[in-house]
């Protein structure tokens, strides 16, 4: 058995609000990538997780990360093996989208899928949608011309918690989200105070028809109008910076 955790991008998202609890309230349209994490499950008699890729070590320290939790809420016994090739505290759903894989290969729905993050309801779907409340209010959304669009993901190799982006936001409400093209990412002025160098990523990412940071950051999204296009950006972005993180792929 063998499911992708596709990566999530956030084609606009506006923060609407800072409740009482703490959580924010915002709207956004999310979107998926045709690449990210895989996760294989063999027979197994009992629960464990093994995890292998590029990015394994950044989660050596997290023995209880979402795929477990999520095996434990609907009582999976496999052996699991996550080869995680997305960065991890990126914007791109990660652990949301390892644990979304879970629950696509063994069953569970919704309400479970709410229960572990605000992300993973979106996650689960995989498909556009529109995001409300703290994300995890989601309808699918059909967006004409958006599925196989190419788009590159660009990451300066900092991680970014998702909380302290939060914390930073200034607690100003500029509005509704609309048209997502005209729309923007309130996160991102509070995630470059973070990380300066998302600017310099966005700045690479200038010759995209949209140029944006997918989530809390630190990873951005440009959108191409062709293969060729986004190829070339790519290219000439490895050469500047070559310590970057990069990621040629299609919108679902």
């Amino acid at each position: 058995m063998r499911e992708i955790a596709y990566a999530k991008i956030n084609l606009a998202l506006h923060v609407r609000a800072r409740e009482a609890d703490g959580y924010h309230r915002i709207e956004t349209i999310f979107a998926f990538c045709e690449d990210g994490d895989v996760l294989s499950a063999r027979e197994g008699d009992a629960l464990s997780l093994d995890v292998t890729g590029p990015f394994a070590a950044a989660l050596a320290g997290e023995p209880d990360n979402l795929v477990l939790t999520a095996a434990r809420a609907i009582g999976v016994k496999a052996a699991l093996t996550l080869d995680k090739r997305l960065p991890v505290a990126a914007g791109l759903g990660g652990g949301s989208a390892d644990a979304a894989a879970l629950l696509r290969l063994f069953g569970g729905g919704d309400e479970v899928a709410r229960g572990l993050g605000a992300d993973v309801p979106a996650c689960l779907l995989s498909r556009t949608a529109r995001g409300e409340g703290r994300g995890d209010a989601v309808a699918p959304l059909s967006i004409a011309g958006l599925s196989g669009t190419h788009a590159l993901l660009v990451n300066p190799g900092v991680p970014l918690s998702t909380a302290a982006v939060f914390a930073a936001w200034d607690g100003i409400d500029r509005g509704p989200l609309g048209d997502w093209e005209r729309g923007r990412n309130d996160l991102e002025a509070p995630a470059r105070t973070l990380v300066p160098a998302i600017a310099d990523v966005l700045e690479a990412l200038s010759g995209a028809r949209i140029a944006r940071m997918s989530g809390s950051g630190a990873t951005c999204f440009g959108l191409y109008e062709s293969e060729a296009a986004r190829d070339a950006a790519a290219a000439d972005i490895a050469a500047a910076h070559p310590g970057w993180w990069l990621s040629q792929t299609r919108l679902r």
